[in-house]
């Protein structure tokens, strides 16, 4: 039976997240114009486009049933590993069945039935075990980044705000919608999930032709929706640098950086960059205190953060994707100033092919994909890019403070990239 107290605490709780909700809700819708002359375009969307409303009510149902529970707190730090673990190894399980299902669908033997109902047995169990789990080790993994958050400086009287909250689902694709004349983010729209190659381009070029606009559709990792929408993975380093990347962008959400994060490219650029760099930091020091057998082998502590390096990074293919990208965009950037438009769009189609054959699968490069791909801009070199200054001068606003916490109190608070020059200056 739950007490007064809890059902006090669980109401205080209910209240909070009902606020961060409609305070979420109120700064994308003013983001948004009323009569956006690329509403047309929905034509080619609207059946496919997917519904956030259901999904939060869905998602803060879950949570709010976790939060009366609160399973994790009785159990310890060895345990409470045990479960993230045990978790991300149904996972991977989930994963292997659903590859089995597929090959046993394609299988052309007689027992290709009996195959076919024992796999989906199997995969139905897994994940319904999964479903259980899943719960309590994301409610572990919201506990493990909040005491890092406290530890960093965050929150008040030990309360994180807003609270980190997260469920791993099958996130929506991003159509990423830029004009053929410049790299520029004009309009975002989240599609549903599952969307096959040959129904992406449907979409893509239907609006190049009807509107000579340049359109991507492409999968992300994570949405700063409340909760936050993450990625399935077997990968921990990731999760963790996911989920407080994440949690960065509810946190600023609060604040002018955060608000304006729809306002131009270059605050996008900022808010991304940001919440990368944030995300690493918090998400390495998560992993250092929990999971310290994950702690990358190839890192080197900073004066003021840390640069975390992949495994065996000294052994990579001698392809450099980064530097090639870079170099990608610079040039697509000289056409497209020089009104070189189709040959911009030749070249890059060029470029594809170059990646794909150097083991890089990328879909499609156009005006769009520079446009999503370059707003992340944490790592010196510029990628996708190119020589965009403002992800470079987040980087180097960074150095200047000793604390995660000090850096985002001081960014939090700039409302354009004139302010941010001014900051760094």
């Amino acid at each position: 039976m739950i007490d007064d107290t809890s059902l006090d605490l669980l109401a205080k709780r209910l209240r909070l997240l009902v606020l961060i909700v409609a305070i979420a809700l109120l700064v994308v819708g003013s983001s948004v114009e009323s009569a956006n002359p690329l509403d047309g375009l929905r034509k080619y969307t609207r059946i496919v486009e997917f519904d956030f409303v259901e999904w939060e009510i869905g998602a803060l149902f879950n949570k709010a049933v976790s939060a009366s529970l609160k399973l994790e707190r009785f159990l310890d730090n060895e345990q409470q590993v045990d479960v993230v673990y045990t978790w991300l190894a149904g996972t991977e399980e989930v994963i292997i069945l659903e590859q089995d299902l597929i090959a046993a669908q394609n299988d052309t033997s007689p027992n290709r039935e009996k195959m076919v109902q024992s796999v989906k047995r199997d995969l139905d169990q897994a994940k319904a075990n999964q479903s259980r789990l899943g719960r309590l080790a994301e409610a572990v993994l919201q506990n493990q980044t909040e005491l890092t958050l406290a530890k960093s400086g965050f929150g008040l009287g030990g309360q994180i705000l807003p609270p980190v909250l997260y469920q791993v689902s099958d996130l929506p694709l991003n159509l990423i919608i830029s004009p053929r004349t410049e790299i520029k983010n004009a309009l975002s729209i989240s599609l549903d999930a599952g969307l096959d190659a040959v129904e992406k381009d449907l979409i893509e070029t239907g609006i190049y032709q009807d509107y000579d606009l340049s359109a991507l559709v492409e999968p992300v990792g994570g949405i700063g929706a409340y909760p936050t929408m993450v990625m399935r993975t077997t990968n921990l380093n990731w999760l963790t640098e996911t989920v407080a990347h994440e949690w960065i962008h509810n946190y600023l959400t609060f604040f002018p950086l955060g608000i304006r994060y729809y306002l131009n490219d270059e605050m996008r650029t900022i808010n991304e960059t940001t919440a990368s760099l944030s995300g690493k930091e918090i998400g390495l020091a998560l992993i250092i205190a929990y999971y310290p057998e994950r702690t990358p082998r190839y890192y080197q502590p900073m004066p003021a953060y840390t640069t975390v390096l992949a495994e065996g990074a000294e052994t990579l293919n001698p392809f450099d994707f980064r530097a090639e990208m870079r170099e990608t965009r610079v040039r697509v950037d000289a056409l497209l100033l020089n009104g070189k438009t189709d040959e911009a769009e030749s070249y890059m189609e060029t470029r594809r092919i170059f990646f794909w054959e150097n083991g890089h699968r990328v879909r499609k490069i156009n005006q769009a994909y520079f446009a999503f791909h370059g707003s992340y801009n944490d790592m010196p070199g510029g990628g996708a890019s190119g020589e965009d200054p403002v992800g470079p001068a987040v980087q180097a606003l960074r150095t200047h403070y000793s604390s995660l916490n000090n850096f985002l109190r001081a960014i939090r608070t700039v409302k354009s990239f004139d302010q941010l020059v001014v900051l760094l200056d």
